[in-house]
């Protein structure tokens, strides 16, 4: 029994730290993606930690995180912008803001119930500790977690603007639905 354990808990170690576990999901500010309902069930996912491994993120991945404000917390996230990306911001100090190097802006779902990136601002790439791959439990929502950006959250600079000098000349023909 003893032998059975030391090798089972390195080996439960390894796959957790390489491949992935799955995590259970709190909150409200990623609905309607994930806890759709106010029932009081909550949607679990898996973390694929095998993405985090190659820093490989593509706007409109859904992304687990350690608070910026709070590194104890972990917290899911969409990843609206990368590096260089101009993004137009929601209530954030600044309006407008171009995506350090080696940063990503992450938002929630539901725009205003979320402590995002437009609280704290862009995060580092290496505070993201796993890509969320699949909601696992309910089995009624058993799925896929597909990458997709909001059509009103799309980085500036993929619309045309490349600067933030540019953003007054072209205000007039982006349409900045919130």
């Amino acid at each position: 029994m003893l032998r059975a354990l030391a090798v089972g808990v390195p080996i439960g170690i390894t796959f957790v730290d390489c491949f992935g576990y799955v995590a259970k999901v709190d909150g409200i500010s990623m609905q309607p993606s994930l806890n759709p309902d106010n029932s009081g069930t909550s949607d679990f996912v898996f973390l694929s930690r095998w993405s985090s491994r190659s820093f490989s993120y593509k706007r409109g991945d859904m992304v687990s995180l350690m608070s910026p404000k709070d590194p104890s917390q972990k917290i899911i996230k969409r990843i609206i912008a990368l590096e260089g990306d101009l993004i137009r911001t929601i209530g954030y100090k600044n309006r407008y803001i171009r995506i350090p190097e080696g940063h990503c802006w992450v938002e929630g779902d539901h725009t205003g119930h979320s402590l995002d990136s437009n609280f704290f601002g862009p995060v580092a790439v290496g505070l993201i500790t796993a890509k969320a791959s699949q909601i696992v439990w309910p089995p009624t929502r058993w799925r896929r977690l597909e990458s997709e950006l909001p059509e009103n959250r799309v980085p500036l600079n993929l619309l045309g603007v490349t600067s933030r000098r540019d953003v007054s000349e072209d205000l007039e023909s982006i349409d900045f639905e919130d």
